[in-house]
């Protein structure tokens, strides 16, 4: 509960629609787009040892704006390339996102990818 005693929970069905609603040109997308560029630089690892920001939240930011914007699918080898992590870590981001609705999994290729916009 917060401070103002109200507390809004979503099923991951509403949050599925919030985020493939944001998942346009001037959504989600443009926002991780910002970010790839940064993935895997040094800024990443200044960003990441910072005792000011969340490890975490900057990881999973990262993992999400690995992924191209046009639907393409990415294997967990791939993304922990790109950022310089282990294949164990990057795959618990990879659940954790797509548990929660960010990223989906081709079940044949086991490949992960941005959800479509409805």
């Amino acid at each position: 509960m917060t401070e103002s005693g109200i507390t809004i929970e979503l099923t991951s069905t509403q949050v599925g629609r919030v985020v493939r609603s944001t998942a346009n040109a001037e959504g989600l997308s443009s926002i991780l787009g910002g970010l790839a560029g940064k993935a895997g630089t040094s800024s990443f690892k200044t960003l990441a040892q910072s005792p000011r920001l969340s490890r975490s939240l900057v990881l999973g930011l990262l993992v999400l704006a690995c992924f191209p914007t046009d639907g393409g699918a990415l294997a967990v080898t791939d993304v922990a390339s790109r950022l310089e992590m282990s294949p164990s870590t990057t795959h618990r981001y990879l659940t954790t996102l797509l548990a929660v609705g960010l990223l989906e999994q081709d079940p044949r290729t086991r490949r992960y990818r941005v959800p479509a916009a409805a």
